[in-house]
């Protein structure tokens, strides 16, 4: 197994994890058709932050090294691997379908160097059967190589929780799958050479398909019920919050909250399922409803802040309202489908002004994504805002969010429950 050589495709959230971890026993060729993310990566940097630097830098080696990391964009850097793992994102498009499209240019990709004996491993998010129904017919066709014959596949999802310092790639369990029991096997002791969680051998890899994307649809609809009880309990004039702490003094009440449902994993995942399972004649019910519900959110938001600024005697139009965050997630940089937008987008129907700081996300990143221009901290006064939605939970806002630094007739709305009760105007 040492001998291996192993090309990741793809080096963001979860691609480039992975390398760094393969890479501290085995020559791993990190690929990735931006120019700049190559270059930024060589330079010992990550700006997604989910490596450290100082890490990055330990493992980046020359090319013909033993061990190592080294990252190309040049395809004939990676001809001689004979393990591909693909580690590309699985998005959906505007009709909220599943898009395959970076999979399977992913999946060429790779058959352009494929040869008789290699593994190709998928990490991305997939409904179960897109491995052997959507990607193999690529990579024969390409290839001109023989499924199970010629070349083998394996599956393992990636369970990267970005922004998470505690649940890094190696500490945390890693389902493995292969196309044949002995590839499978295979996969299985490939990951357990570098997971020190351990590994999960599963029964094919349509049950580690499976597995995977029901993970995130089980939250999805979690979060939709600890939701819709928000939207419940503020009719009635209860904090919602109270009542799950409450409740959580039961030793088996699962500890949800409610809140925006983003990301690239939760908020896209159960669309895969969905189709999927349409396909098979089936059209799921609670699996959407809880999509529904969790997307109503952002505009429920943003018009209850209109509310209570109205409550409160502001002039609706041309009042001003500062939003704190856009990242999907706190104290991370990532902005993939952040559902904030709908809560500024509410608030633009009303022709509020609304300000958007947030200072773990790139700028450029923001307007090329949402079309929207951060603003800076010195170029704001808070305290002239009539109103200031908490959306994602920073540490940095606990203490700008100190009640002498903003207007104390201001609506301050907690989108996350992280400010003191006694500081808000009302929570989700």
């Amino acid at each position: 197994m040492s001998n291996n050589r192993i090309a990741i495709i793809g080096l963001g959230y979860v691609g480039l994890p992975l390398a760094v971890a393969f890479a501290e026993k085995y020559k791993v060729f990190g690929f990735d058709i931006n120019q700049s993310r190559i270059e930024e990566l060589n330079n010992g940097h990550d700006r997604t932050l989910e490596v450290e630097n100082d890490l990055l830098s330990s493992v980046l080696v020359k090319q013909h090294a033993e061990v190592g990391l080294f990252n190309t964009n040049k395809l004939e850097d990676i001809k001689d691997c004979n393990i591909f793992i693909v580690t590309v994102p699985t998005p959906i498009d505007d009709d909220q379908n599943p898009d395959l499209t970076p999979l399977i240019k992913a999946s060429e990709t790779v058959s352009t160097v494929l040869k008789k004996g290699d593994i190709v491993i998928y990490e991305s998010t997939v409904y179960p059967g897109a491995t052997e129904e959507d990607c193999v017919p690529v990579l024969e066709k390409k290839s001109g190589l023989k499924f199970n014959v010629d070349f083998y596949c394996g599956y393992s999802p990636e369970r990267i929780n970005p922004g998470d310092k505690e649940h890094t790639v190696k500490k945390i369990l890693k389902v493995t799958s292969g196309s044949t029991p002995e590839i499978a096997e295979t996969v299985d002791q490939l990951y357990k050479s570098v997971i020190t969680a351990g590994t999960y051998k599963a029964a094919s890899i349509k049950v580690a398909e499976a597995a995977k994307v029901i993970e995130n649809s089980q939250r999805d609809i979690n979060i939709a019920f600890v939701n819709e009880l928000a939207m419940i309990f503020n009719k009635m004039g209860i904090d919602t919050v109270d009542v799950l702490e409450a409740a959580g003094t039961k030793w088996n009440f699962l500890p949800f909250r409610p809140g925006l449902v983003g990301g690239h994993c939760i908020g896209v995942d159960p669309y895969y399922l969905a189709q999927k399972a349409k396909k098979a004649g089936y059209y799921p019910q609670i699996l959407l409803a809880g999509r529904r519900l969790n997307n109503s959110i952002g505009p429920y938001v943003g018009s209850q802040v209109v509310k209570l600024l109205m409550k409160k005697g502001k002039v609706i139009k041309d009042s001003k309202v500062l939003v704190l965050g856009i990242t999907f997630k706190e104290n991370c940089p990532d902005i993939r489908n952040s559902r904030v937008i709908d809560i500024i987008q509410e608030l633009r129907e009303f022709d509020v002004n609304v300000d958007v700081f947030d200072p773990w996300a790139e700028p450029k990143e923001v307007k090329h994504e949402y079309g929207l221009d951060l603003v800076s901290e010195s170029d704001f006064d808070m305290k002239s805002y009539d109103g200031i939605v908490l959306a994602v939970a920073h540490n940095e806002f606990l203490s700008m969010m100190r009640p002498e630094n903003v207007d104390p007739d201001a609506v301050i709305y907690d989108v996350k429950s992280f400010l003191p009760k006694e500081t808000i105007t009302a929570r989700l």
